[in-house]
């Protein structure tokens, strides 16, 4: 049986994700590399249902690191043509996550 993608809160009936749901990926750029060095900010591709509290708590909970600032971009697809048909890559959601000063997290 497949695992369920929300876990039911019973209290509230309300869906949230779990750590490992809410990070789908990091995003290892040339800009994300610089923005890590130079201002302590990692970016990572995120489930397109996750808030900013979401992704400050997967964080700290995954990487046991203290988060200063989360920012979060939805990202609409691209038009791309292949061969004579024409499609769009998907959307997706991106979050840009601030350390604390004297945090790291090291996965390059």
């Amino acid at each position: 049986m497949a695992r369920p993608y929300f876990k039911i809160d019973e209290a509230t009936a309300k869906g949230t994700l779990e750590s490992h749901q809410v990070i789908l990926r990091p995003l290892v750029t040339e800009k994300g590399v610089q923005a890590s060095e130079d201002l302590n900010q990692y970016t990572f591709e995120i489930a397109p249902t996750a808030t900013k509290l979401d992704v400050r708590r997967a964080v700290e909970e995954l990487f046991d690191v203290k988060v200063a600032g989360v920012k979060t971009q939805s990202r609409k697809g691209k038009a791309r043509r292949y061969r004579f048909r024409n499609g769009k890559t998907r959307n997706w959601k991106k979050a840009i996550v601030t350390l604390a000063e004297d945090q790291k997290i090291d996965f390059y």
